[in-house]
């Protein structure tokens, strides 16, 4: 029975960067981000998992999506917080380009979320817009297909992850995120779920949206 971690040297090539987002949700506009958090890690067979880097940044929402009392009182982030924060494209340009060694998979719960606002702003992150992700839902479900719901809480309380007190600002939910995914794949190495990356990506991918073949017009 081989491990992902040990017999495939494609898993210890890639730079695996945990993404999360907090975001407005404006009525008849997609979610718009507030908050962008970033964490890369890569494992190393002598020593397991190595930080490569961290990114973390506010975001100025657009006039049409402002910060609700409901939103600060979920996330903690204020209108005044953001004021003078970049703006969106400003700040996912400078993560992006920290991207400079791949090659990389993104990494995130519930990703199809972090991949709409990643394209959304494709030309302001062309790497990450180009990356593919690899969503720790469909993971869990996989690996853990009796667990009564797939929620980050959830997984936190299965793995017995302390909850952060500051859960559902980004770089908090990045490290427990980050937690989650390295203790999927540990069930993953133990019962020899994946012999590869690519059947782990067959599983729990999401392919980046700007990589899709566009869709011909109707005649």
């Amino acid at each position: 029975m081989g491990a992902l971690t040990a017999d495939c040297p494609q898993f210890r090539e890639i730079t695996f960067v945990i993404i999360d987002f907090e975001g407005t949700a404006p009525r008849g506009y997609p979610p718009q981000p507030i908050e962008v958090a970033a964490l890369a890690l890569s494992f190393r067979a002598a020593g397991g998992w190595e930080r490569i880097g961290v990114f973390e940044s506010l975001m100025r929402p657009p006039a049409f999506a402002p910060i609700t009392p409901l939103g600060t009182r979920q996330t903690g982030i204020t209108a005044e917080m953001v004021a003078g924060a970049p703006a969106a494209g400003e700040a996912l340009a400078a993560l992006d380009a920290r991207l400079t060694a791949g090659p990389y998979l993104l990494v995130a719960h519930h990703a199809s979320i972090e991949s709409g606002m990643i394209f959304r702003h494709r030309e302001a992150c062309p790497v990450m817009a180009a990356t593919d992700l690899i969503d720790t839902i469909r993971l869990a479900k996989y690996l853990l297909p009796d667990l009564g719901n797939y929620r980050l809480d959830t997984l936190l309380a299965h793995y017995k992850i302390p909850r952060p007190a500051d859960r559902h600002r980004a770089m908090a939910d990045v490290k427990v995120t980050a937690e989650v995914f390295g203790r999927l794949i540990d069930d993953a190495d133990a019962t020899g779920a994946f012999k590869s990356l690519s059947a782990l990506k067959e599983t729990a991918g999401c392919r980046a949206k700007a990589t899709e073949p566009a869709q011909s017009g109707l005649f």
